[in-house]
């Protein structure tokens, strides 16, 4: 794995990316400016289907870290990782540029993450709810200050 953190390190490295090796995945961080840019590079790289994306709601720095975690079918060599491309934007303007026409496979994960988080993703050719009740979306229900009414049958 660390052959593959240092030509992640080589192709990426004019957009001063943030790389480290997790348990089993590397993490690329880098600039929102360049999250397409570092995203056609993986691509060139072998890296051809993204897995999943989602975010994470950090809500006290005003802040939301939009997550691709990117593989490959093709490159059986590189089929065994996962790069985590990760990029972080403001909580109280979340936008960032849709990957979905470098990796095919991001566009319905992208659906999801702006119905669940609100995360409105630039370009993208489809943003509607793809999993929720258009009312439901609307609230952003993973976001950390949506508010869960109490049901059940203990009251």
């Amino acid at each position: 794995m660390s052959e593959l953190v240092e030509a992640l390190k080589n192709k990426l490295g004019d957009l001063n990316p943030e790389v480290s090796e997790g348990k089993g995945f590397i993490s690329v961080s880098v600039d929102s400016s360049k999250l397409r840019e570092a995203a056609k590079r993986l691509l060139e790289m072998g890296f051809d289907h993204v897995k999943t994306v989602t975010a994470v709601d950090y809500m006290k720095e005003k802040q939301f870290e939009v997550i691709y975690h990117a593989s490959s079918y093709l490159n059986t060599d590189l089929a065994k990782y996962i790069v985590e491309l990760k990029t972080r934007i403001p909580r109280d303007n979340p936008e960032v540029d849709s990957l979905s026409d470098i990796w095919v496979s991001a566009e319905f994960l992208e659906r999801e993450t702006f119905e669940f988080f609100g995360i409105n993703f630039r370009g993208h050719p489809d943003l509607r709810p793809i999993l929720l009740l258009q009312e439901v979306a609307d609230k952003h229900p993973l976001r950390k200050d949506f508010i869960v009414k109490e049901e059940g049958i203990f009251k």
